[in-house]
């Protein structure tokens, strides 16, 4: 039996969006799920209905995600049949902005966060040297003295 309509933190929560209803609850309650165009989207409560056709905005920071409601269930579904569920039209610039934040995270690291991980050293490393790699050699430069 298809349903006409679903509730918002029910269809999240069934789309694998969010890994608890209870966090897409809090989602919804704190503003970050929209319905309507990504510009002119209205917040909405947790117990907001939707139905098939919606356009849905999921800001999760960085980036906010956009999906077509294509069918209802109150059943979490497996990953593999989610397409079938929604289409996710996330615009790529939103993309482009989360492989920067990724680069950058390591740069601009937020108050609190504790020493670099021994990935991002690597990553600093990295982007360090190819920066600062101009061809110069200061072992070079000592032996010539």
């Amino acid at each position: 039996m298809a349903k006409d309509e679903e509730r918002i933190d029910k269809w999240l929560w069934a789309m694998r969006i969010f890994k608890t209803r209870t966090i897409a609850t809090e989602a919804c309650k704190k503003g970050r799920i929209t319905i309507g165009d990504s510009e002119n989207g209205v917040i909405i409560k947790p117990s907001r209905t939707i139905k098939v056709g919606d356009i849905i905005n999921v800001r999760k920071p960085p980036i906010t995600y956009t999906f077509r409601v294509k069918a209802l269930t109150e059943n979490r579904l497996g990953a593999k049949l989610v397409p079938e569920y929604l289409d996710n039209i996330t615009p790529q610039s939103q993309y482009d902005l989360l492989e920067v934040v990724k680069i950058s995270g390591f740069i601009d690291r937020r108050k609190g966060l504790g020493r670099p991980t021994k990935r991002e050293g690597r990553e600093l490393a990295r982007f360090t040297q190819d920066v600062y790699d101009d061809g110069w050699d200061f072992d070079d430069l000592e032996d010539d003295e």
